[in-house]
């Protein structure tokens, strides 16, 4: 019989009787590899909605650090800051949008070429 409730539920592996659980390190690999996938889309992309998801998942791999370290350091501020995190995100996605369909109105391009060029 399974003495341990984290075991019974099977949400922890285990491994002669020790629970293995992720450290500080592995969550952070994790939050640098989407930051870095995030900063080379945002780099050589040129399309505008490209360019914004890159952000987007630069954005993921800050909070992802941020909970990490709240779990590490048994703060709960880090998860709230998370959160805080989550809902700019949220905000910024709507106004990206929004920005995103009223300059293909305006050119019928998502290029970031085309609207590098200023008008004097």
């Amino acid at each position: 019989m399974i003495s341990s409730p984290a075991a019974s539920t099977g949400t922890n592996r285990q491994r002669g009787g020790a629970v293995l659980m992720a450290g500080v390190t592995e969550y952070l690999i994790v939050s640098a590899l989407l930051f870095g996938i995030g900063l080379v889309g945002f780099m050589t992309r040129r399309n505008l909605i490209v360019i914004f998801l890159s952000t987007e998942i630069m954005f993921q791999g800050v909070v992802v650090s941020a909970v990490a370290f709240a779990r590490f350091y048994h703060h709960v501020e880090g998860q709230a800051f998370a959160l805080f995190l989550l809902l700019i995100a949220a905000v910024e996605a709507g106004l990206a949008l929004g920005m995103v369909m009223l300059l293909y109105r305006r050119k019928g391009t998502l290029d970031a070429e085309v609207w590098s060029v200023m008008r004097g």
